[in-house]
């Protein structure tokens, strides 16, 4: 089931079985906490939380390739959409929460609520990078 990655499926399955989250393939992550829930909201009306764990977070910084940059620059000046630029913010976006659910099974949680996303420019020297935070409170759920 999960040949195609770095790990042979046996060290996978003892990483998941000891709980050793952090070292798992993002790909197994997702796998594993497709059913946990992540949320703007700080109450979800269908469940009960039991716990609230505690504050996690998940940061990124991804870098924008000079050609990016370069072309982000022409269509500051013509206008328009940067699709090149569009696709880093998304890439950023979705390894965070990608990160975010994996913090969130190391805590042993059911759900993140209150989850924000904070971005940020990191410059300098010619070189820019992308900062993208993700937070939220780890909590254990039940359907009410």
């Amino acid at each position: 089931m999960f040949g195609l990655f770095s790990k042979s499926e046996k060290e996978i399955e003892e990483l998941i079985a000891n709980k050793q989250f952090d070292e798992l393939p993002t790909e197994v992550i997702d796998r594993i906490a497709k059913d946990l829930i992540l949320t703007t909201e700080f109450a979800m009306p269908e469940y009960k939380i039991t716990q609230r764990l505690e504050i996690i977070t998940a940061e990124c910084v991804f870098g924008m390739n000079m050609f990016r940059d370069m072309f982000a620059s022409i269509r500051d000046i013509i206008g328009g959409r940067s699709s090149a630029s569009q696709k880093v913010l998304r890439d950023a976006r979705k390894t965070s929460l990608t990160e975010l659910r994996r913090e969130a099974l190391i805590a042993g949680a059911d759900a993140v609520i209150g989850v924000d996303l904070d971005y940020a420019e990191i410059s300098g020297d010619g070189k820019s990078m992308l900062m993208v935070v993700a937070s939220g409170t780890a909590v254990k759920i039940k359907p009410i």
